[in-house]
């Protein structure tokens, strides 16, 4: 019986990862620009903290979360999203004390969730993520969202639909979470267990229900929006009036409720409108967590950010057929023909690599022929040709694959000359 990777995991070979390295890259770029700063967190935690932060009535700790007892009997578990163990680091390493504030953080890496395998969902997942820590200024809420409308269009991304909403500050919330029940309660045995469970404990996850979500009370349940008290409008009106200020087209969707417990006030949504993209749309979500940090052992700290997955991401980008400038080849392939010829190219090749150039030669003892093919395939700006003659001669032979054009260069000043002709 071979061995085949897990269900939900996929292997990442070369010719897709380039894409995954690329939206890497332009993640770090654009970071570095919004003064977010990387950090990286273990991939275990103590259960313990997702109990808390994500909340013990979520999917996700019900259903989805990796937990497994070590050998010292203490429960762990494969962090199965970045904002919670980001925030438990700030708290830990006393972060709230660095002169700049907020704290701007940035995250990437493999997260764990056992769900059901589809397409662009893996039970290991690979998310981006920002934290803004010590602010509640609705500004830093729009630029949060900024910066995640700013990857997805950098990358080439067009159909873009983003949807916010307000949760509302903790009053707001408990009238909301009143009404609800008063709403659910006399039909809630129409729902499923998990709804039934949540009625008391936290209303706003029937919301979030995905396999009741046709039910006809669904449709009519109270808005949170029309529960919002005067600073929480003013909150959200500020949200609204930054995101217009800075150009981002948005919608306001009062059944916007994100999935985990700790958000309040801002949450929202990027989807994909591309067509073919499939029937789950969203490609990033996020929202402010004031108390969060106060939940784990810190003090006071509101908090904002956003996650994505790199998968979903590369999902839309195929459905949009965005391409992307993901080989520009080598810059130079070295034919050889004879044995000392070949046996000279070892060192030739490691001094045009530590010149600075990207260079391979054959190690299959092919024909001249299928070398130039092989040269081909890795699309060679230039080709250096040495056979044993030539050694002897100590000469070179240069040919560009573009033109055609073949240059004889002295083999002793061969890099100086190579450098000079491709740099010009």
């Amino acid at each position: 019986m071979s061995i085949r990777l897990p269900r939900g995991t996929q292997d990442i070979l070369p010719g897709d990862v380039e894409k995954w390295q690329l939206i890497e890259k332009k993640a770090r770029e654009i970071c570095e620009k919004f003064q977010y700063h990387e950090i990286r967190t273990p991939i275990f935690e103590q259960t313990d903290l997702f109990l808390r932060s994500v909340g013990d009535t979520t999917d996700i700790v019900q259903k989805e979360m990796y937990t497994f007892d070590d050998r010292g009997g203490r429960s762990l578990t494969l962090r199965p999203e970045g904002t919670a163990s980001t925030v438990r680091s700030f708290v830990e390493h006393k972060m709230f004390g660095y002169a700049n504030q907020p704290v701007k953080l940035y995250y990437m890496g493999p997260m764990f969730r056992y769900e059901r395998p589809q397409a662009g969902r893996y039970r290991q997942f690979v998310q981006f993520g920002v934290e803004a820590i010590g602010s509640d200024d609705p500004a830093i809420d729009a630029e949060v969202i900024a910066l995640a409308m700013s990857l997805y269009k950098e990358m080439g991304l067009k159909k873009l639909k983003l949807v916010v909403n307000s949760l509302g500050d903790k009053d707001s919330r408990q009238a909301h979470r009143e009404a609800l029940i008063n709403h659910f309660q006399p039909r809630i045995g129409e729902f499923c267990s998990d709804c039934q469970n949540r009625l008391e404990k936290n209303p706003m996850r029937i919301l979030d229900c995905k396999q009741d979500r046709d039910h006809e009370l669904m449709k009519f349940a109270p808005s949170i929006i029309d529960y919002l008290n005067e600073e929480s409008k003013v909150y959200f009106n500020k949200v609204q009036q930054y995101l217009t200020s800075l150009g981002i087209e948005f919608e306001v969707d009062s059944n916007l409720v994100r999935g985990l417990d700790y958000y309040n006030h801002t949450a929202f949504e990027i989807m994909s409108d591309a067509e073919g993209f499939g029937a789950i749309t969203t490609l990033c979500g996020g929202g402010r967590y004031n108390g969060l940090t106060e939940e784990i052992g810190g003090p006071e700290a509101p908090g904002i950010g956003f996650a994505l997955s790199i998968e979903r991401f590369i999902a839309a980008l195929d459905a949009e057929k965005v391409e992307l400038p993901l080989n520009n080849g080598i810059d130079c392939y070295i034919v050889s023909l004879g044995e000392d010829a070949k046996d000279y190219t070892v060192g030739l090749l490691n001094k045009l690599r530590q010149a600075g150039f990207s260079a391979e030669r054959d190690y299959l003892d092919r024909k001249i022929k299928a070398q130039f093919k092989a040269a081909d395939r890795l699309q060679a700006k230039f080709v250096a040709i040495l056979g044993d003659d030539e050694l002897k001669a100590n000469k070179i032979n240069l040919k560009s694959m573009d033109s055609g054009e073949q240059k004889e260069m002295e083999l002793a000043s061969f890099i100086e000359e190579f450098t000079a002709l491709y740099r010009n």
